[in-house]
C-alpha cells in the first residue's frame, strides 16, 4: 500500500550512486524520535534537503525497517536553521558555509524565495559581486531545471535511472523534446519502443499519432534485424506492425511510404524493405568481396608444388589429405578463399600450412571472440586477436578502416559462421585490395546472432573457391565428439556411452528437477575452483534455453550457490552486490552481454568477479589477459552469471568439458544445428544429461530458419567494372 511520508529532511547520506541514483539515507521526521532509513532512486541528494516521499515501509533482513520510496517532491526548508543547512550542503557552486551564513543573516526565512525569484537582491550581501551573482544564478537555475525535469519524468512513470540518461542526453531541452515527441527516447541506448510508447500513452499521445507510427515501424524493422534478417517483406512488416500498433494496415502503409520517400527505409525489388544503413551495408560487403576476389591471383601453385613446399605433404606430424592440400593451394593462389569443415577435419592444420607457405610475409590472425582468438594463437603459435581489437574499436568508431587500412599480406579469420553482416562490413573496410583474405569456419553451425548469414552466403554464391574438409583426423581424446558431431550433422543418432569416463557420455533422466540436480552434482565434481588461483576449470554448462528448470536462469542460481558460497570481509559483511534478482558474489563467473567499446569488452566475453566495492556499490571483473574492468551499479545490467550459458552464446568458443541438459520440455529449441553446435563446443569431453527422445527430436529436426538476405544475389549480380578501385567501394553515402 502506497503511503506518504511528508517533510522528511535528509540528515545523513549513507550511500548514493550517481549513475543509477540509488540512495540510502537517514532522515528526520516529526513523527519519529530517531532518524529513519529512507531508500530509493533520486538525483543529487543533499543533507538539509526536505522531501515529500511516496512509497511503503519494508523490512530488510539485514538493515531492518526502511521506507522505500517510488516518487518524491522537494520541499524547500522554511526555518533559518533548515535553510542554513540546505545552502551549506554545496548545492550552489560558490556558496560555502560562510557565505551561506551572510545570505541568511541578510534575508532570514525569505532566503530561498529571494534566490528563486529576485536573485539580484543578493548583491546586498557583502562578498557577492556581479561575477559571484552570475555564478549563483547559473548554479541555481541548473539545479531547479534538473529537479523540474526529474519530477516531470517521474510523473510519467520514467525511472530515475532512465530519467538521468535522458537529462544527460538532452539537458535543458529534456522536457521540450519528450513533450513534443516522447518516441525520441529510443535515441537513448537501452530504451526501446515499448518503453517510449508506454510513456507517450500516459502523456495522452493517440494510437494514430505520426510520431508513434514512425517509431513503431522502425521498431518492427529492427525487430526483424534482431531475428537475423537483413530485410523484411512489406506484407510481413504490415502484419507485424498492425499487431503492435493496433491501427489499420492502410494507415501503417501510408506512413511507411513516407518513410520510404524520406529514404529512412529503402524499398528493393519484390517489396523487400531495408533500413537504410542495412541496405548499404549489404551492398558494401558484396562490392568489397567482389573487388578483392577480382583483384588478381597471388600465385599459381599446383598440388604438387604444395606437397613439395610442405615436406612431401607430411606436415606437423601427419600426412595432409587431398582436401587439406587443396585448401592450402586455394588460399595461397587466390586473393579470397574459404575453408569449411567440422571438428577434427583439419582446419587448424590447413591454416598452419598456409602460414608456412607465406613464410616471412606479414600475416594477421583474427576471430570473432576472445576464446576463439586465443585458441587460434595457441594452435598456430602466432599472435591472434579478436576482430574488434584488430580494427581498434572505440566509441568513436574503428581505428582501422578504408582511410587507415591494415598493412600486411594476408588476413586469416577463423569462426566465420559467427560474423554478421555489420561486422563483416567493418572488417572488409580495413582490408586493402592488395591483401589476401582466408575465411575459415564450420558452415553447419548456428548462424550469427546478428543479421545475415554471411559465411553461408559467400559459399553459396560461388564467388570464391571454397574447400570443404571432411576426413576425420582427430584421434584419442575428444575423437568421439568429432565422430558423433558428424553423425548428428548427417541426421543420425550419436553413439552415446552411459559410462561417464567416455568422452561422449550420456545420462538418461526423465525428470527436469532431477536433471538439474545431476547437472549441479557433475559441476561440483568437475568445476570446483582452485582456492589459490580462484580460477574455474574449463567446464561449461550449455543449455538450449534461458527459461525453465534446466534453463540457464535457474541453473545459474543453483550453480552459484553450489560452487561459490558467499564470502565475508573482516567486519563480517557479505562480499556481494544485488541488482534486481541477480546477486553478484566475489569470484563469480560472469559474462558481458553487449558490446562496450569504451571499456573494450564485447558481447560474450567471460570473466571472474575479482573485487567487490560495497561502499561504492560497484565491482571489478577480470577478463582474459588479466584485464580488470570496473562496473558501476547501473552497468551491471550488461553482466550476467555464466556458470551456464545458452548454446547461441557459446559460438566461437571451445571448452575442455561441456555439460548439456537436453529435455523434451525444450522442444521449441531442439534443432539439429543447435545440437551440433553444442557438441562441437566440447574439446575433450561432452556430458549430455536428459532424455534420449529429446536427442532424437533434435537430430531429426533439420528445419533451419530462413533469413532474409540478398548477399548471394548481390555477389553474383555486380559487374566487375564496379570494383576497379577502392574509391568505388567508398562512394555510397550511407553513414
Amino acid at each position: 500500500m502506497i503511503e506518504q511520508l511528508n517533510k522528511c529532511t535528509i540528515e545523513v547520506i549513507i550511500f548514493h550512486n550517481e549513475t543509477s541514483g540509488y540512495t540510502v539515507m537517514k532522515c528526520r521526521h516529526d513523527k519519529f524520535t530517531s532518524l529513519i532509513t529512507v531508500v530509493g532512486s533520486m538525483n543529487g541528494p543533499r543533507t538539509g534537503s526536505t522531501f515529500d516521499f511516496a512509497g511503503e515501509w519494508k523490512v530488510n533482513p539485514k538493515y531492518g525497517r526502511q521506507f522505500v520510496f517510488d516518487s518524491f517532491r522537494e520541499v524547500f526548508p522554511t526555518t533559518v536553521e533548515g535553510i542554513a543547512k540546505y545552502l551549506s550542503s554545496g548545492l550552489i557552486k560558490g556558496v560555502g558555509p560562510d557565505l551561506a551564513k551572510k545570505i541568511i543573516d541578510t534575508f532570514g526565512e525569505n532566503t530561498i524565495e529571494i534566490i528563486d525569484n529576485s536573485p539580484e537582491m543578493l548583491l546586498e550581501v557583502k562578498g557577492i559581486g556581479e561575477k559571484k551573482l552570475a555564478q549563483i544564478k547559473e548554479s541555481w537555475a541548473n539545479y531547479r531545471e534538473l529537479q523540474n525535469i526529474m519530477i516531470f519524468l517521474k510523473e510519467h512513470d520514467i525511472s530515475t535511472s532512465l530519467a538521468m540518461k535522458i537529462y544527460e542526453k538532452y539537458r535543458d531541452k529534456s522536457i521540450e523534446i519528450i513533450t513534443d515527441n516522447p518516441y525520441r527516447l529510443t535515441e537513448i541506448e537501452g530504451v526501446g519502443f515499448i518503453t517510449a510508447d508506454g510513456a507517450a500513452r500516459k502523456m495522452g499521445f493517440a494510437l494514430e499519432d505520426k510520431h508513434r507510427l514512425n517509431s513503431g515501424i522502425i521498431y518492427v524493422m529492427k525487430t526483424f534485424e534482431s531475428d537475423g534478417h537483413c530485410f523484411v517483406y512489406k506484407k510481413d512488416l504490415l502484419e507485424a506492425a498492425h499487431q503492435i500498433l493496433e491501427v489499420s494496415k492502410s494507415l501503417i502503409e501510408s506512413v511507411l511510404y513516407e518513410l520510404i520517400d524520406a529514404e529512412q527505409i529503402i524499398r528493393d525489388e519484390d517489396d523487400a524493405l531495408y533500413l537504410k544503413v542495412m541496405y548499404f551495408t549489404e551492398r558494401k560487403v558484396a562490392r568489397k568481396l567482389r573487388g578483392l576476389a577480382s583483384s588478381g591471383f597471388r600465385k599459381n601453385y599446383t598440388l604438387k608444388d604444395i606437397k613439395k613446399e610442405l615436406n612431401g605433404g607430411y606436415f606437423r606430424g601427419h600426412f595432409l589429405d587431398n582436401d587439406q592440400l587443396e585448401a592450402i593451394r586455394s588460399a595461397v593462389n587466390n586473393k579470397v578463399s574459404v575453408i569449411t569443415g567440422g571438428p577434427g577435419t583439419g582446419k587448424t592444420t590447413a591454416i598452419q600450412g598456409i602460414i608456412q607457405l607465406y613464410g616471412g610475409e606479414k600475416i594477421f590472425l583474427a576471430a570473432p571472440t576472445g576464446r576463439a582468438a586465443k585458441k587460434l594463437a595457441d594452435t598456430t603459435g602466432r599472435e591472434a586477436s579478436t576482430i574488434h581489437r584488430l580494427l581498434g574499436f572505440s566509441p568513436a568508431g574503428c581505428d582501422k578502416d578504408e582511410n587507415n587500412p591494415l598493412e600486411g599480406d594476408l588476413l586469416i579469420v577463423d569462426e566465420c559462421s559467427m560474423i554478421d553482416i555489420n561486422l563483416m562490413n567493418l572488417l572488409l573496410k580495413a582490408v586493402p585490395l592488395e591483401m589476401s583474405l582466408v575465411l575459415v569456419g564450420d558452415i553447419d553451425q548456428l548462424p550469427s546472432i546478428g543479421p545475415g548469414r554471411v559465411f553461408a552466403d559467400i559459399i553459396d554464391s560461388g564467388l570464391v573457391e571454397c574447400t570443404r574438409l571432411s576426413a576425420l583426423h582427430r584421434q584419442g581424446e575428444g575423437s568421439g565428439i568429432a565422430f558423433n558431431a558428424r553423425r548428428i550433422n548427417e541426421g543420425n543418432m550419436p553413439y552415446v556411452n552411459y559410462n561417464n569416463e567416455s568422452d561422449f557420455a550420456f545420462t538418461e533422466i526423465q525428470d527436469q528437477d532431477t536433471a538439474a540436480i545431476e547437472i549441479v552434482s557433475k559441476c561440483e565434481k568437475l568445476m570446483k575452483r582452485d582456492d589459490f588461483t580462484c580460477e574455474y576449470p574449463d567446464v561449461q554448462v550449455l543449455a538450449p534455453m534461458r527459461k525453465g528448470i534446466v534453463g540457464i536462469n535457474n541453473l545459474n542460481i543453483l550453480l552459484q550457490e553450489a560452487l561459490n558460497p558467499v564470502l565475508h570481509d573482516e567486519a563480517g559483511n557479505p562480499l556481494l552486490i544485488r541488482r534486481g534478482e541477480t546477486e553478484y558474489r566475489l569470484n563469480d563467473k560472469v559474462m558481458q552481454i553487449r558490446n562496450n567499446y569504451s571499456k573494450s569488452i564485447f558481447n560474450g566475453d567471460i570473466g571472474r568477479v575479482s573485487n567487490i566495492d560495497r561502499e561504492n556499490n560497484k565491482l571489478t571483473v577480470t577478463f582474459d589477459e588479466a584485464r580488470n574492468v570496473d562496473y558501476e551499479y547501473i552497468e551491471l545490467e550488461d553482466l550476467v552469471l555464466a556458470y551456464a550459458i545458452t548454446i547461441h552464446k557459446s559460438q566461437g568458443s571451445e571448452y575442455e568439458t561441456v555439460i548439456m541438459p537436453i529435455m523434451k520440455a525444450q522442444f521449441i529449441m531442439l534443432q539439429r544445428n543447435l545440437l551440433y553446435t553444442a557438441v562441437t563446443r566440447a574439446k575433450n569431453k561432452l556430458i549430455m544429461i536428459g532424455e534420449a527422445q529429446a536427442v532424437y527430436i533434435a537430430v531429426k529436426n533439420n528445419k533451419i530458419s530462413q533469413r532474409n538476405t540478398r548477399l548471394v544475389q548481390r555477389l553474383k549480380d555486380y559487374e566487375l567494372d564496379d570494383y576497379d578501385s577502392e574509391r568505388d567501394y567508398n562512394d555510397d553515402d550511407d553513414d
